[in-house]
């Protein structure tokens, strides 16, 4: 058993300015994902440019963070959000829906692919692989921010948290008394997903695309692969303490949304193989 270190959620206090470990860790997604785009483009036959791989970061900031921020707003905080509108414009204080940062990004995908005239699966193609350095950041964030955990487990990681620090975890999720000092281990599930939505599912993607594949081959991968990650992981993580479990006393609403990009995913990759000569 462990114990949660103490980790301050501001990195940097300048005055009156503060820059949170959360923001900077999607920092760090997205400049990994521009680096890893020009080393993709540089490859030979690519067909993209440095010029488009630069364009395409601010497509894609623009759609995770409207997508992710607005998602979060709607699937997991709906009440929240007709109380405090403006509370959709705290980015730094956590709160980003995957699924709604999806969203946003083919979104954007699709704006981009017009003005640069290129198919809208080549595009997604050719960011499938960059995302999980993003995805794998994030859940570090949530580690600091002790936000995210998982079920109790008896693991040896399992960890302890404090409840003079997530009050709210203890309160309204675990539900223990008042004065409890420290909770029971729980499944860092924020590292779990870090390691597999971020590293494995890198490291699945980059290789997968070294070499010429069918066009929305690679976006299928991601899609099939984070799903399973994210549906597996979600069964010792606790469900939203105000949305509780969706249905069976077991699914929660991240594997309901993951769902269709499990299926999605299959398809996509099914539909690719049919028609192997059209590489991207």
């Amino acid at each position: 058993m462990l114990t949660y270190p103490e980790i301050d959620p501001v990195m940097i206090s300048l005055g009156p300015v503060s820059i949170h470990w959360y923001g900077a860790m999607y920092l760090v997604g997205f400049v990994a994902g521009w680096w890893l785009g020009r080393v993709r483009a540089a490859r030979p036959g690519s067909g993209w440019s440095v010029q488009q791989v630069d364009d395409l970061l601010f497509y894609i900031a623009l759609g995770v963070v409207l997508g992710g921020r607005l998602g979060y707003s709607l699937f997991y905080s709906f009440e929240t959000l007709l109380q405090d509108p403006l509370s959709i414009l705290r980015i730094w204080q956590g709160g980003m829906s995957f699924h709604g940062g999806l969203i946003g990004v083919l979104v954007a995908m699709l704006l981009f692919a017009r003005r640069h005239r290129k198919g809208f699966f080549q595009a997604t193609d050719f960011i499938a692989p960059l995302i999980p350095i993003g995805l794998g950041a994030g859940r570090i964030g949530n580690f600091i921010n002790g936000e995210l955990w998982g079920a109790p487990g008896s693991v040896p990681w399992a960890m302890q948290v404090p409840c003079d620090r997530f009050l709210a975890l203890c309160l309204e999720k675990l539900q223990l008394p008042a004065g409890t000092q420290m909770t029971p281990p729980l499944h860092p599930n924020q590292l779990y997903e870090a390691a597999l939505e971020g590293v494995v599912l890198f490291l699945l993607l980059w290789l997968f695309s070294a070499r010429p594949r069918p066009v929305m081959a690679v976006s299928g991968l991601f899609l099939f692969c984070y799903g399973l990650f994210r549906f597996a992981i979600e069964f010792v993580r606790m469900p939203d303490a105000h949305l509780g479990y969706i249905a069976f006393d077991w699914l929660t609403m991240g594997q309901l949304l993951t769902l269709p990009m499990l299926l999605a995913g299959a398809l996509l990759f099914g539909l690719a193989y049919r028609n192997p000569e059209r590489t991207g």
